[in-house]
């Protein structure tokens, strides 16, 4: 039971008097609207007064993951609640910081939580310090104290990561894109000034790596306050980014007392590109996450044709991110498993409602490539037989060599990712895959789970195929009525 203190709301409404007031006279001499942000942070405040807020908060994030395996959320007793006194399920636990495989556990669990309530839910906990996460006594993470909570709203989660994946593939239009859409900047004018910072006081914040796996949340903060200080940009950090960040850096802080080499953005990789690559299965792709997807995986983000490149960083990010977490259980070292999951990962996602947007551009590239490859043996048979053995009707087409070459290389990569460390052979890894393809043959349960991925994989040989003997259909009409092709 917790019950306010009766001064308590005078109290904080001169505290934020002061905070305000504070905040316009600074704002004559320094940019970053620090009014608006003092607002935000009293909206905050005043909103943890009022607990029937706050048990209600408490309900909602308990219904989304109360029922998560390794968390514990308190129910509220909302008939009970009033405005002023709280009656809420106690919690038995420890407060961090814990150490060993336990601290590890906990601190996966709580990583993977905070990402689904940034990417998925939207429902975030803005205050999730070390006396508000409890280590229960069945090694759950328990989550408490639901005064300070933020609704994120689907445009400004998936501007975040476009802004952060434009930046580190200096990506000027899409980062350009998401200043704008976020709130950073209110036009265009000075971009080609404010560009060179962001990444400059990125890679100060990632300790001169450059990489965003490195960044500290805390250091992150505080490069971006100084450029909104300079007041020579028109730049400024939008409320709802100052509430993440504020949070953001408590989750790394309680983390780093844990492990002090831990960096929160290469802890999150996997349970990100989760988020991305495969949302919840029967839901509806979000319209913010499925034009991110086209913005950053087709050339120009028209949907029309496959970023290869782009996607191949896609899984060396993840194949890479495998390696590097907390993801992995305890005493497992195998790396090959992680890295067949990606594999897994990326095909649940070529398959998915999400991914669906790429079949096309893939059936269309795939379909060039079969033909380009079809071409060059043809051209090779007629130069190798001088001239006696001649090509199918609709062939000697035309060879696009670096989209032959990007394909190559992304099936390259996948073949590395699902073959075990490269030190074992050709061989040993061939027989591998071949006892885990007799195995899902000899396992029910496991050709019901491979059964929509080979439908899949079917309806695109398929598809492919039909579009293959177009293009060699309408080459070879074209060659008997000697047309020119079609640009």
């Amino acid at each position: 039971i917790k019950v306010q203190r009766p001064n308590a709301s005078a109290s904080l409404s001169l505290d934020m008097y002061l905070i305000r007031n504070a905040a316009m006279w600074l704002s004559k001499w320094r940019g970053g609207d620090l009014p608006a942000i003092a607002d935000q942070f009293g909206m905050q405040l005043f909103g943890e007064l009022d607990y029937t807020r706050e048990a209600n908060n408490c309900e909602r994030f308990r219904a989304l993951y109360g029922d998560w395996n390794g968390v514990k959320v308190p129910s509220s007793c909302v008939g009970l609640t009033r405005k002023n006194v709280l009656v809420q399920e106690w919690v038995d636990g420890d407060k961090g910081p814990w150490f060993g495989d336990t601290g590890l556990s906990m601190v996966k669990t709580g990583l993977k939580c905070s990402v689904d309530q940034l990417l998925h839910t939207g429902l975030f906990h803005a205050d999730p310090h070390r006396g508000n996460l409890l280590r229960t006594s069945d090694k759950k993470l328990a989550f408490i104290d639901f005064g300070m909570m933020a609704d994120v709203s689907e445009e400004e989660r998936y501007g975040l990561i476009g802004l952060a994946i434009g930046l580190q593939n200096k990506n000027l239009p899409l980062v350009t894109e998401n200043l704008l859409k976020l709130g950073f900047l209110k036009d265009t004018t000075q971009v080609d000034e404010l560009i060179p910072r962001l990444r400059s006081a990125l890679k100060r914040a990632t300790g001169g790596t450059g990489k965003a796996s490195d960044v500290n949340f805390a250091s992150l903060q505080a490069e971006l306050d100084d450029i909104s200080s300079e007041n020579l940009l028109e730049f400024s950090t939008p409320p709802f980014f100052t509430i993440i960040i504020r949070s953001l850096t408590i989750l790394e802080g309680f983390a780093l007392s844990v492990d002090s080499k831990f960096r929160l953005v290469r802890g999150s990789y996997p349970y990100v590109l989760a988020q991305l690559l495969s949302p919840d299965g029967d839901e509806q792709t979000p319209l913010a996450l499925r034009n991110l997807l086209i913005r950053i995986l087709t050339v120009d983000g028209k949907g029309q044709r496959i970023e290869w490149e782009r996607l191949k960083d896609f899984l060396q990010l993840a194949q890479k991110a495998a390696s590097k977490t907390y993801e992995k259980e305890v005493g497992d070292s195998s790396s090959s498993a992680s890295s067949r999951q990606t594999v897994d990962l990326f095909f649940k996602f070529l398959t998915s409602k999400t991914g669906l947007f790429l079949k096309t551009p893939l059936v269309h590239e795939l379909a060039e490539a079969i033909d380009g490859m079809a071409s060059t043996g043809e051209a090779n048979l007629l130069r190798l037989s001088n001239g006696l053995i001649r090509p199918l009707p609709g062939g000697l087409g035309p060879i696009n060599d670096r989209r032959m070459e990007e394909i190559r290389e992304l099936f390259d990569l996948m073949v590395s990712a699902a073959s075990e460390e490269s030190e074992r052979n050709n061989m040993e890894a061939f027989m591998e895959f071949a006892q885990e393809i007799l195995s899902i043959l000899g396992d029910e349960k496991k050709r019901k789970e491979a059964q929509p991925l080979v439908d899949e994989i079917v309806s695109v040989a398929q598809l492919v195929a039909a579009e293959v003997i177009e293009i060699r259909g309408r080459r070879a009409i074209r060659n008997v009525l000697q047309l020119s092709p079609a640009v």
